[in-house]
């Protein structure tokens, strides 16, 4: 076997971490991108290591009975909902096994058998936030591809193609928001292409219009964000105008300028064109502001699922003081706020922050405290001894997990109870490895955020050994 050879008739056996299908062919692995367990194929390897291949199918001899038709006419070229080949009820299975054999293979740790993961009411039409990219290099689908036609006018506006940071894939409707997220976009792109105004060219940094954030809120509340390469008012005010008239609904009108050579926005000033500056999101009886650079968890429905598992592993009585790594807007800290003594934010955005202190005082909060930092230059011994040790400590990391020097400072602070929310199983259960040093693994709970892609959220609680 080497690189460009193809292995025929490979059967897929097992799923494996981001959703790569497993096969085994003289003794080696091979990870085989959109296959399933029980897919027959022929495979390209693309990759050739010591110990592993990986591969892409170029012939399926023979399909998996869990193999379904794809419903958005965008599979496969766009680089979001990987899993729409696969009924809903196995991906939810996979994604259970996923979490199991991170811990049982990765970690290496002695862990109690996952909860049954829970899963969404809404598997479409779940996301509260979309970000659509401006481009003036449309990726061509293979139909255009295969004919004479001339496309010269190559402007789109939707998602990049799967790995690659200069073509996009004109969306006509997307499955992931509810509308009037796919209204407003194609009033967007139609009202753009009629007023030629430029698209975004990333590779030789020209053109105007660069990106279109939607968010969304379960109270109804509507926020649109748009990012110009350059301050061009003749140009950005018609086009604000006419949104606002096309779609009343809007509570939040915005635009940044971002004359930079990459789309984040996260440093810049977010301008206020009408309405306000925010949107409000409730989950349970909690409300919160959501700002156009906020983080909130995507699904509004299954955020409440997570926060709710959150505030029963963590046993709260009222008198515990709690502290929450990672908080981002405090939205799991004002939650569970009512429940404690007090809780401690701490996040290294300041405007999340704000945020959280907003949020603090919209829900008439008065015990919680919120720190703006790097977690691991905060908790010092100073801090410590100021705001005291916590009873119980939630901390939910990004993917790439929690810094080493993180974990030694939790288990110095040992609290009684660890509640650890993860989107990477893997580098959760690398964490624990660690944490288990001083604590077991109690209850580990899967939750489905993110339905038709192979990501999922877990939550585990620890309690302190002794």
């Amino acid at each position: 076997m080497r690189k460009g050879s193809v292995v025929e008739n490979l059967h897929i056996t097992q799923i494996a971490a981001e959703g790569k299908g497993i096969a085994r062919w003289e003794g080696m692995v091979i990870f085989v991108e959109d296959a399933v367990p029980g897919d027959v194929a022929d495979v390209r390897i693309t990759e050739k290591r010591s110990d592993y291949a990986s591969g892409k199918i170029v012939a399926l001899r023979q399909a998996s009975p869990h193999r379904i038709e794809p419903f958005c006419e965008h599979f496969g070229a766009c680089g979001g909902c990987k899993w729409q080949y696969l009924a809903y009820a196995q991906q939810a299975e996979y994604k259970e096994q996923i979490t199991r054999e991170a811990f049982a293979r990765i970690g290496k740790l002695d862990f109690p058998e996952p909860l049954p993961i829970l899963t969404p009411a809404l598997t479409e039409y779940y996301r509260n936030k979309m970000e659509f990219t401006f481009s003036a290099r449309r990726w061509l689908l293979t139909n255009e591809t295969q004919t004479n036609e001339q496309f010269i006018d190559r402007r789109a506006l939707g998602f990049h193609v799967k790995g690659m940071y200069d073509r996009v894939v004109h969306l006509n409707h997307c499955f992931l928001q509810a509308e009037p997220s796919n209204l407003i976009r194609n009033e967007v792109h139609r009202y753009c292409m009629e007023q030629n105004l430029s698209y975004y060219d990333i590779k030789t940094h020209s053109g105007y219009l660069r990106n279109l954030l939607i968010r969304t809120s379960t109270l109804g509340e509507l926020m649109v964000v748009f990012s110009f390469a350059f301050n061009k008012p003749q140009w950005h005010e018609p086009l604000l105008q006419h949104v606002r008239q096309q779609f009343p609904q809007i509570t939040s009108l915005c635009y940044t300028i971002n004359g930079k050579r990459n789309d984040m926005w996260f440093d810049l000033d977010i301008i206020t064109h009408s309405g306000n500056n925010h949107i409000i999101e409730q989950l349970g009886g909690m409300r919160y502001k959501i700002s156009p650079k906020s983080f909130f968890q995507t699904n509004s429905h299954q955020a409440l699922i997570l926060y709710q598992t959150i505030a029963r592993m963590a046993q709260l009585t009222g008198r515990q003081t709690v502290y929450d790594l990672y908080t981002g807007t405090g939205s799991i800290a004002v939650f569970i706020a009512n429940q404690c003594k007090q809780v401690i934010g701490i996040e290294e955005i300041d405007a999340a922050i704000q945020d959280a202190r907003f949020n603090a005082q919209l829900n008439n909060i008065h015990n919680a405290q919120f720190f703006t930092g790097d977690v691991r230059k905060i908790l010092t011994p100073d801090f410590i001894a100021q705001q005291g040790k916590p009873d119980v400590l939630i901390t939910d990391p990004p993917r790439a997990g929690m810094h080493p020097d993180v974990l030694k400072q939790i288990l110095y602070l040992a609290p009684q109870r660890i509640v650890y929310v993860s989107c990477n199983p893997i580098t959760q259960a690398r964490d624990l490895q660690t944490l288990c040093q001083q604590y077991r693994i109690v209850q580990l709970q899967p939750i489905d955020m993110f339905a038709h892609t192979y990501h999922i959220e877990n939550v585990a609680l620890l309690e302190k050994i002794g």
